[in-house]
C-alpha cells in the first residue's frame, strides 16, 4: 500500500518525482508508472508539497 512506497523512497527521490510531475505534460499516473511508484503515492507527495509551499488548488 502507500506506506511501503514511503519507506522505500528517499526524500531526494520524492523531490525529484514531485518536480517531474509538476513540469511534465504527462499525467500523474503516467509519471508514477514511469518511476515505478503508485499514482496514489505520487499524488500524495505532490499534494503535501503544495501544502508545504502554501499553495492552494485542486487535489
Amino acid at each position: 500500500m502507500g506506506s511501503q512506497y514511503s519507506k522505500r523512497c528517499s526524500e531526494e527521490f520524492k523531490r525529484d518525482a514531485i518536480a517531474l510531475a509538476r513540469s511534465s505534460s504527462k499525467t500523474i499516473t503516467e509519471v508514477a508508472r514511469d518511476l515505478g511508484v503508485s499514482p496514489e503515492s505520487l499524488r500524495g507527495w505532490v499534494k503535501r508539497d503544495r501544502i508545504d509551499r502554501g499553495e492552494s488548488g485542486p487535489g
